[in-house]
């Protein structure tokens, strides 16, 4: 669907305010859009010269040119050709100009919206299908970008990051609003924060989850990983012109305890622990999860089907943002009695003829593999089940390598027996990760195998794993492809795992 009349906008209308270093183009010609990717441009367009950590934009300008791009955004005016005729803008940081103008490009989308963010290291997609379901059940229309994709309504896009780009994130927010939207739950990643992606969004309601060992590729150290994250919660709301503001907490986390946040924001904290909304389980099995929620005014008891005190601390913050809507607990509880679970997220793997339990989940990080671990050996224990449990995992390649021998551990710790093999290896090659997970198992630890090839890996734990055995396939979760080289193959943790259940 286009809305390209609901996009006439003037190049001096976009760029009021910004320096104009040369103009013997048109002024008040009609922009057709807006790009950072040169060889995208097209006749109408403004070239975006981004200064990245692999490329330089700048590079790039002649086939912006070539293309037809009328307008260019530069750090550095020496770049641009002599016999360039159109409008050249310099700008100390075209990055955080590019959020700027798609944002003025697509109208302000996000001020039309109920916009909720949710950041942290695990969690984000879970708490984005939920409130999704919650706030839908209650006729408010929410639009959901993420990991697993984007959609609102019938209308679903791809997602290639967590977080896009800000003209993606920008005209997929006006997309939200032409299709009469209410609400945005948009996961909010750590680059998206240091590389000034949602700048522009002016959110209602941000969330924490937690704050574990990942991206230090990245990051470098958990002191930047960590400022990155607090970006949303200073930078963000301070200049978001919505009121009342919301900051829900989990300060069951050490980092959410440290998170600093403005005044004029109310803060709300979840947790196990003395805290805002704080739970209590009851009951969990493989089926269902029972707890008791204490608020400031009430005790109120909820079910859900999906299994994982991790996921009880998702839901627990989905209900308080769900409150900051305008929804009340009484109507969170009863939509969450038909919310089926997350892609990915605990999937469990039925099949008719077997009493095995399988999962696939996307814990991809040390505490995420913990997490998910622990409530699988808590909810055998609170209901005396005496099956081993079975975990097969590896570690993707080109990334932070600190976290290897950690999940070694973690999975040797809460097993009976794991599997390593391959997580999207990408350029390293494979039998080195593997060879740098097993550094971090434990001495004379032996029950374990390493299988290279990930569908003989699994295949391998389903077959081996007896009734009552529960086998949990962690990392990929909801990713239907497996990269090798710089090749992207097909592969379903799920649908590999199910043809071998079936056997």
């Amino acid at each position: 669907m286009k809305y390209t009349s609901l996009l006439y906008v003037k190049l001096q209308q976009l760029f009021l305010g910004y320096s104009l270093e040369s103009a013997s183009g048109h002024l008040d010609t009609e922009v057709t859009g807006l790009f950072f990717d040169a060889k995208l441009a097209k006749p109408g367009s403004v070239y975006f010269a981004i200064v990245g950590t692999k490329s330089n934009g700048h590079q790039f300008i002649s086939i912006a040119i070539e293309n037809g791009a009328s307008a260019l955004v530069v750090e550095n005016v020496k770049a641009v050709p002599k016999e360039f005729s159109g409008a050249v803008f310099k700008v100390k940081s075209a990055r955080e100009a590019l959020d700027d103008i798609a944002s003025k490009y697509y109208h302000q989308p996000s001020q039309k919206l109920f916009c909720i963010g949710v950041t942290g290291t695990n969690g984000k997609t879970s708490i984005t299908y939920i409130l999704e379901h919650i706030l839908n059940s209650q006729k408010k229309l929410t639009g959901v970008m993420g990991t697993v994709n984007h959609r609102v309504g019938s209308y679903i896009w791809d997602s290639q990051m967590t977080t896009p780009d800000p003209v993606t994130l920008q005209s997929r927010l006006f997309e939200f609003v032409a299709q009469g939207a209410f609400a945005a739950a948009m996961e909010v990643s750590s680059h998206a924060l240091d590389q000034n992606r949602a700048d522009s969004v002016h959110f209602n309601t941000v969330i924490f989850t937690n704050l574990t060992l990942d991206h230090l590729d990245y990051h470098q150290t958990m002191d930047n990983y960590f400022a990155a994250k607090q970006k949303l919660f200073s930078n963000l709301l301070w200049k978001s012109q919505k009121s009342p503001l919301f900051a829900i907490i989990n300060v069951d986390d050490k980092y959410g305890r440290k998170l600093k946040i403005p005044e004029h924001v109310i803060t709300w904290t979840y947790g196990q622990t003395e805290s805002d909304f704080y739970f209590k389980i009851k009951k969990m099995n493989f089926g269902e999860t029972i707890f008791d929620l204490h608020t400031a005014t009430e005790i109120k008891e909820f079910k859900i089907y999906v299994p994982g005190v991790h996921t009880v601390y998702n839901v627990v913050a989905c209900i308080a943002a769900a409150l900051t809507c305008g929804i009340t607990l009484q109507e969170c509880a009863e939509a969450l009695l038909d919310f089926k679970g997350i892609p990915g997220r605990l999937q469990k793997v039925d099949a008719s003829n077997s009493q095995r339990v399988v999962f696939v989940d996307y814990a991809h990080t040390p505490d995420a593999l913990l997490n998910t671990l622990q409530s699988i050996r808590r909810i055998q224990q609170e209901n005396r089940a005496d099956g081993r449990v079975i975990c097969v995992f590896g570690c993707g390649g080109d990334r932070d390598k600190g976290k290897r021998p950690q999940m070694a551990k973690i999975a040797c710790e809460l097993s009976d027996f794991v599997v390593i093999t391959s997580d999207n290896p990408r350029l390293e090659e494979p039998q080195k990760i593997i060879r740098d997970i097993e550094s971090g198992i434990p001495a004379g630890y032996q029950k374990y195998k390493s299988e290279v090839d990930r569908e003989r890996a699994i295949a391998w734990a389903i077959q081996e794993a007896k009734d009552e055995d529960v086998v949990l396939i962690a990392g990929k979760g909801h990713e239907d492809y497996q990269i090798v080289g710089e090749e992207k193959k097909y592969f379903s943790d799920f649908t590999i795992a199910r043809k071998y259940m079936e056997k």
